[in-house]
């Protein structure tokens, strides 16, 4: 919107959080809150985000490097005070400026919007959203007169018990004419229970000067919560779980325990997909159709295809092509690359190895660094080692090569197409077509062993 400024207010010590790290870089469904409050705003388009910043400055500055301009508010005096730092920056910028806190991660961009669009359609000199609350405690208040025009927003320790009943509470966001705003800015008080100065005053210094006070009230009173505490972020983290969880289902993806089920907002998924409960969906995850995620499944920026099913199991920067089983309990760890119908057991793990065209990786089995062909099969308790202490090397398993249990494979090796290991054996050396590798012991039997036995009576 042309002509629009954005205000966040994110210089607060959070000392609720009882945390060493700022307020608005807590988490909310895998993305810190002020990242939330600017992915709502960047829609709008406004010409300049401008985020105040306090305890952890560099930090949040770093964070958001990019998407937004800094000031710093050296003292916490409040709200008025954290806005006034923007002067040098907005002061004689024209147009709106919307303000918000950056510890309120659930407002939309859709409620944003619709609040500078009643902004611009009454013309007031600031327009407040609103939102009605059963329990307003912690709230400030919304005081309106007889013919429901806006008086002023009174805070909860400065407010008579008259106004504490009232039920419309302060979202904390706001519209201002931006020239407007810093000419009310410049005669705040700060004769108040706190000693700060309250940007909420500014309505009644605009209203004593005859500009009209609006207000917008949302109809999701969820989205007003600003967190403050651990317990407060715990519910955000809910709300914001229950919205992305509804998301997919409404996409086709079927969830059958969706109050135990976590998927960050960056997931996508496609449909007939069926999720159990406790599954944790997270990063830059993509899952295709008609897959079958069991309880206990975690993955993590990896890429899924179709017709998949992934038994209790954690696959982390890995690619599952389509018509694979997995688990229970594999590990696909970084460069992980499953192909079509293949099959990994319980308790397989496989890091940056190509498991090929319906080849079998059992069960107890660890393949690391390696290429498995088509159809090969791996033998139970088969160990790919990689790694001297120093480097790690590559092994190459050819096409419907069958690999005896318990067999390990020292790297490099070529184990060719058609090849054998024998169960039991170390393997070090290339194994050529059609030919078996077998390396251990030959069995020695001890003949009447059983009477050197210390127990034997």
């Amino acid at each position: 919107m042309e002509g629009n400024n954005v205000v966040i207010l994110a210089a607060g010590n959070g000392s609720r959080m009882k945390s060493t790290l700022p307020k608005v870089l807590h988490q909310v469904a895998g993305k810190a809150m002020v990242d939330w409050v600017i992915s709502a705003v960047e829609p709008l388009l406004p010409d300049h985000i401008l985020t105040v910043t306090g305890v952890g400055a560099e930090k949040v500055q770093d964070h958001l490097a990019g998407r937004s301009n800094f000031v710093i508010q050296e003292k916490q005096l409040g709200t008025g005070h954290a806005v006034l730092q923007t002067k040098d920056f907005l002061g004689k910028a024209a147009g709106s400026t919307l303000i918000l806190s950056g510890d309120t991660p659930l407002f939309t961009t859709k409620t944003l919007e619709a609040l500078l669009d009643e902004h611009a359609r009454t013309k007031a000199a600031v327009t407040v959203l609103t939102a009605h609350a059963d329990d307003p405690t912690g709230y400030g208040r919304i005081v309106r007169n007889d013919e429901g025009m806006v008086l002023k927003i009174v805070e909860e320790k400065d407010a008579s018990i008259t106004e504490r009943r009232i039920q419309e509470i302060n979202t904390g966001v706001y519209v201002f004419d931006n020239q407007l705003l810093f000419e009310s800015l410049s005669k705040v008080g700060n004769d108040n229970a706190q000693g700060e100065y309250y940007l909420p005053d500014t309505l009644d210094i605009l209203r004593e000067s005859g500009q009209p006070i609006g207000a917008y009230e949302t109809m999701d009173f969820d989205e007003s919560l600003g967190v403050n505490d651990r317990v407060a972020l715990a519910k955000a983290n809910e709300i914001m779980r229950t919205r992305i969880n509804e998301r997919h289902m409404r996409n086709g993806v079927e969830l059958l325990a969706p109050d135990q089920t976590y998927i960050e907002p960056d997931v996508q998924i496609g449909q007939d997909t069926v999720i159990e409960g406790n599954v944790t969906l997270i990063g830059k995850t993509v899952i295709g159709r008609h897959n079958v995620l069991t309880a206990g499944t975690r993955i993590e920026d990896s890429t899924i295809g179709d017709h998949n099913v992934i038994t209790a199991s954690h696959l982390e920067e890995a690619t599952v092509k389509n018509k694979t089983t997995i688990g229970p309990y594999a590990h696909l760890r970084p460069q992980a690359v499953i192909e079509d119908e293949a099959h990994l057991g319980n308790f397989v793990e496989v890091k940056k190895a190509t498991v090929g065209w319906r080849s079998k990786v059992g069960h107890l089995s660890y393949v690391g660094n390696a290429v498995l062909g088509q159809d090969v099969n791996i033998g139970a308790g088969t160990i790919f080692v990689n790694y001297d202490g120093v480097n790690k090397f590559d092994s190459q398993v050819g096409d419907r090569a069958f690999i005896g249990s318990n067999t390990k494979i020292i790297a490099p090796v070529t184990i060719a197409d058609e090849a054998i290991t024998a169960a039991g054996s170390t393997i070090t050396k290339d194994i050529s077509k059609h030919a078996m590798g077998i390396a251990r012991s030959r069995q020695t039997n001890k003949e009447n062993f059983w009477d050197r036995m210390p127990h034997k009576k």
